[in-house]
């Protein structure tokens, strides 16, 4: 999704909450893990990270930033890569470079590997279009050129957003400003749309932005963004439910970016503006949060940046579990990798300790746990769909 230079946050809608009882499940722990890439314009260094993969050596690509000298001209020479970090953090290389031509980027954004053929895709929003890459991050071809709706209203983002994937292979991206999901065929054929309709009905968005195909079901979750809310949709794009509501509280949503479903229909939903992580059940109950807005030394969260300057947060908080906004997000093998939008980082968060617990039926019926000891529960997970390496970088 592209940043433009109106920071004005607007609520635009109440959301839909619906609720579902659901059997026992149970509860794992959360705890923070690391940290990868550091803010700054270097190699290694990070800017705005927007989206996250990680493929099966366990290395973490990182969509980086668009490159803006600070009169707001292009510079191609800032970001505008998908970075890429060993299993140990190490910065070993970037795909792509700035530009418009092929296998360029002007803001890449939201990354994932088909499961089928391994192919790596990213969102490419000033050029309007998704490009492909192979496994071993060769350029392959661009499409949906020209499909993504540009900016509008007073709207922070616009461009193509959440990417997934089905069982297939089928390729889906989110037209954020379009109010939909465009379906493709892994080599670019289009397939149809899902959505269309800007409005706060079942079905009805405002802001697609994160996405993602459950492993289980088959399910579409989709983060509204301007609705604070996730809409669940089945395979077909019919509408089933929507759950979360404008808020700060627990189960309440400001701005939902990334959004992720492990093995067990748990969903991971980066809630933005909150800087957090909010975890629900497939039927939107409530489950835990993990993380805690920037701190500046008076103990007042640290505001988003301007953006007439460098895309970071003044001063930077890189305690562990403190964002300046939460972002795009991965997960893989039993870790949630989170972009710390505004500190130039993303935090990876371990999911252990599995055991037991009793289901609520109220989306706010579990208390919302601070930072503390870094540690929060949530329900079981188990086997994630494969994830493909690259094994050669440019």
């Amino acid at each position: 999704m592209g940043l433009v230079k109106n920071f004005s946050i607007g609520i635009l809608g109440t959301g839909l909450m619906v609720l579902a009882t659901a059997a026992q499940a149970k509860a794992v722990t959360l705890s923070f893990d690391r940290t990868i890439g550091s803010p700054g314009f270097g190699p290694g260094e990070l800017f705005v990270p927007q989206g996250i993969a990680v493929d099966s050596q366990g290395n973490t690509l990182i969509a980086n930033g668009r490159g803006v000298n600070p009169d707001g001209t292009p510079n191609f020479n800032l970001g505008n890569k998908i970075e890429i970090f060993n299993p140990s953090g190490q910065y070993i290389g970037a795909i792509g470079s700035g530009g418009t031509g092929p296998g360029q980027f002007d803001e890449p954004t939201t990354v994932d590997f088909n499961p089928v053929t391994g192919d790596l895709y990213a969102g490419d929003v000033y050029n309007n279009r998704v490009n492909q890459y192979d496994s071993q991050g060769n350029f392959i071809r661009s499409f949906a050129n020209g499909d993504f709706t540009p900016r509008i209203n007073d709207r922070l983002f616009f461009g193509p957003s959440g990417v997934t994937f089905d069982k297939t292979g089928n390729f889906y991206i989110g037209d954020f400003n379009g109010e939909r999901i465009l379906k493709f065929t892994a080599d670019g054929q289009p397939l149809g749309v899902i959505g269309g309709t800007v409005g706060t009905a079942l079905g009805e968005f405002q802001g697609v932005a994160g996405v993602r195909i459950s492993p289980v079901s088959g399910n579409i979750f989709v983060a509204d963004q301007y609705n604070n809310r996730v809409q669940v949709l089945d395979p077909n794009g019919n509408p089933l439910l929507a759950f979360g509501s404008a808020g700060s509280g627990p189960g309440q949503l400001l701005q939902p970016i990334g959004i992720e479903v492990d093995e067990f229909e748990n969903v991971y939903v980066a809630d933005s503006v909150n800087s957090r992580v909010q975890v629900f059940d497939k039927n939107g109950n409530y489950l835990t949060s993990f993380g805690q807005p920037a701190l500046d030394a008076s103990g007042n969260p640290v505001p988003p940046p301007a953006f007439t300057g460098p895309p970071f947060g003044n001063p930077l908080d890189l305690a562990p579990g403190r964002f300046n906004w939460t972002g795009g997000t991965g997960y893989k093998d039993g870790k949630l990798y989170v972009g710390d939008f505004f500190q130039g980082r993303v935090q990876v968060i371990n999911v252990t300790d599995r055991k037991p617990v009793p289901e609520s039926s109220s989306v706010l019926g579990l208390a919302l746990l601070g930072l503390g000891a870094a540690t929060v529960t949530l329900r079981k997970r188990g086997q994630q769909k494969p994830a493909f390496s690259l094994e050669k970088t440019l």
